[in-house]
């Protein structure tokens, strides 16, 4: 099976110096990539800026911005038979782009920012009924609630919850939550032996899902 994955941040500048992101580590991605390759399929990852080396025998695209990131994803998943879209993925970019730098001028600066294209919700409204996609949600508030709707507005099989803590930790605690809004699974621990779990539950239910019947 050939599963494309996404990982890390994607970052949008302000100028050609600065610009915003987040502390994403992509360890998580990462760590699903090496369980899908342990588990005998092939991965194929699409990674924002992060400090790792890609798992030995990858098939590794580097991107980083969101525009990026969207312009891999709708290249790749086509020939894929599902995504574990793991990134943390920028919301908003600024209005406009500054060439050069910004020069301090003593006064407070205001920058307009607008919404980023949606990579997951992309690859939801282009996934055929063979395929099937896992997103992720990172909520702090309402958090099951929150992540239900964000797997039915893109148009995921199932969504991994997980916390604000997790963001560039080794360890992870997640819970797995279908259509019907269930926890149909949690796991905790190490990064590593959470992906393993994930992966291990995904290819084995992966035609049971509502959204790919």
């Amino acid at each position: 099976m050939r599963v494309l994955v996404t990982a890390g941040p994607t970052r949008e500048y302000l100028d050609d110096v600065r610009y915003i992101s987040n502390a994403s580590s992509g360890r998580m991605g990462y760590a699903i990539v090496t369980a899908l390759q342990q588990a005998g399929h092939t991965a194929v990852l699409v990674s924002g800026p992060v400090d790792l080396a890609p798992p030995v025998g990858c098939e590794f695209h580097a991107v980083e911005s969101t525009s990026q990131m969207m312009e891999a994803c709708q290249e790749l998943f086509p020939g894929c038979e599902g995504v574990i879209a793991a990134a943390a993925v920028c919301d908003y970019q600024p209005l406009k782009r500054v060439r050069g730098k910004l020069s301090k001028s003593g006064e407070p600066i205001s920058l307009e920012m607008i919404e980023t294209d949606d990579v997951l919700a992309t690859l939801g409204r282009e996934k055929r009924p063979d395929q099937w996609i896992v997103g992720f949600a990172l909520e702090a508030q309402n958090e099951r609630e929150n992540a239900l709707q964000k797997l039915r507005r893109k148009n995921c099989d199932w969504i991994v919850l997980n916390r604000p803590t997790a963001i560039g930790a080794e360890s992870n605690a997640v819970e797995l939550i279908d259509p019907d809004g269930d926890v149909v699974a949690d796991w905790s621990g190490p990064k590593s032996e959470v992906s393993r779990s994930l992966v291990d539950w995904v290819l084995k239910n992966r035609g049971s899902s509502a959204n790919s019947r």
